[in-house]
């Protein structure tokens, strides 16, 4: 089974259904080959040849194919007990679809059945945003945010569940909340469990930016003998459009993927997402030329290009030993509907770039 750190997404997700027109050719040719070379047939991981960080974003690969039902916005994902991928997304009670292959994905029932009573009280909707799934300690775990729209009223939840199958999530209430007049939004949470043993949690959205807090692993809820709650990454001008954190540790490095700028608005969209790294997970983060993150910083890792717009709300999931960009992004031959984007992504001078 993978066992995956956790991630992170973002708020209410409302589609448009503008068109865009005029999109190159050779774009979506050029995203079908990155995609040919990294996937091979059926989803398979096959090594590219040599793989440059993208000058632009023209450059970036399109995503990998997928099929089924893949409307979807904050897809998190892990590889189940039997083999299967576990997709779970924002709204329904926490959409869930799933996958044998990575490629075909069906709809399931939703992650709960019923809201629990406590969602009211920030989402009078009670439309539960950006799960992040992971396994840890033989259960499975799911964090996720409930909140209105453009309101900093908000609380992180967390569900356990034995087998992961939709109906089968215990809530355990609220993890952490943040209320009108907070600086911070507590909303796409991502859980990361260190090599030492201490789990984290990273969230945030606008206001001051991406926070962390030391989590209690007996409760998956914050720890007594530490209550810092840390800043990784913030932006100095309004809208401060810094949003769903995902960290992973890799060659001893701590990287901080974060989605930015504007969500949510179909074709019009420009959220992209940048990365980030430390030598510790509390930062300081940096980019790859050196600017921190908490101060406007951040190396990009996928923008709009083609007709794929405004990816983000990103996931990072390792899986055979390669680690796979599990995102949403609005698909301008689709006037503008959230899909599903999968690459594999490549570490080459501890940066890392899609494939």
């Amino acid at each position: 089974m993978t066992e995956r750190h956790g991630h992170g997404k973002a708020r209410h997700r409302r589609r448009r259904t503008a068109l865009i027109s005029g999109i190159p050719l050779a774009l979506a040719a050029a995203g079908a080959l990155a995609y040919g070379t990294a996937f091979g047939m059926f989803g398979q991981d096959v090594q590219p040849k040599a793989a440059a960080v993208p000058s632009s974003a023209s450059a970036y690969p399109g995503p990998g194919r997928v099929t089924g039902d893949v409307v979807v916005h904050d897809p998190t994902m892990l590889r189940a007990s039997d083999g299967s991928y576990l997709l779970h997304s924002t709204h329904g009670y926490l959409e869930v679809r799933t996958s044998t292959d990575r490629v075909a994905f069906s709809r399931k029932a939703n992650a709960f059945s019923s809201p629990p009573p406590w969602w009211s009280r920030y989402s009078t909707e009670n439309d539960p945003w950006a799960p992040d799934l992971s396994h840890h300690g033989g259960r499975y775990l799911m964090y996720y945010s409930v909140s209105t729209f453009h309101s900093n009223t908000s609380a992180i939840g967390l569900a356990t569940s034995t087998t992961g199958k939709p109906g089968t999530w215990k809530d355990q209430g609220i993890v952490y909340s943040s209320k009108a007049g907070s600086d911070y939004n507590a909303i796409d949470p991502d859980l990361f469990v260190d090599s030492d043993g201490k789990w984290w949690l990273a969230f945030g959205s606008h206001w001051s930016g991406i926070k962390m807090i030391r989590l209690d692993p007996k409760t998956g809820k914050p720890y007594a003998g530490d209550t810092t709650r840390h800043s990784l990454a913030s932006r100095s001008t309004a809208p401060r459009a810094v949003e769903g954190p995902t960290v992973v540790k890799r060659n001893g490095y701590y990287y901080l993927f974060a989605s930015y700028d504007t969500c949510c608005s179909g074709t019009t969209s420009s959220y992209k997402i940048k990365v980030g790294r430390a030598t510790k997970p509390t930062g300081p983060y940096y980019d790859r030329n050196g600017v921190a993150m908490n101060k406007d910083g951040g190396t990009v890792v996928m923008a709009s290009h083609g007709s794929v717009i405004g990816p983000g709300g990103q996931d990072i999931m390792a899986d055979g030993g390669k680690d796979l960009l599990v995102y949403h992004y609005y698909d301008g031959r689709d006037g503008g509907a959230p899909k599903l984007g999968l690459n594999l992504l490549k570490w080459s001078g501890g940066w890392p770039s899609a494939y």
